[in-house]
């Protein structure tokens, strides 16, 4: 079972049911459709919720559409999603970069 950690502020919208993807950059877990997956909150690592990936799409930054937005949480034009993944992962984005939006499924909370 592979691990994704989420931030306390997004763990309430994963658990209702209106975040249903997650935009990941440098997947080292090659995340997968049909992997399951252990939510955990990124802070304390504490297990929130099992979920199995149901679709799993690359691109860059600068392609992703509205589709692609619906089930994650609002985020303004390229620049302000390169800054905010910038501020995560704590290395220069820019908007070529490939993304991996992942949607998943909960099947367990």
């Amino acid at each position: 079972m592979k691990t994704l950690k989420f931030a306390e502020k997004l763990v309430p919208s994963v658990l209702n049911g209106t975040k249903t993807a997650t935009w990941r950059l440098f997947d080292d877990k090659n995340l997968s459709v049909g992997d399951e997956l252990d939510l955990v909150h990124a802070t304390t690592r504490e297990h929130f919720a099992y979920a199995v990936i149901t679709s799993v799409k690359e691109l860059a930054i600068q392609d992703i559409t509205d589709a692609d937005r619906v089930g994650h949480e609002s985020m303004g034009d390229v620049d302000e999603i390169c800054a905010i993944y910038e501020g995560y992962y704590h290395q220069h984005i820019s908007p070529e970069s490939r993304m991996k939006i992942v949607r998943f499924e909960l099947v367990k909370s």
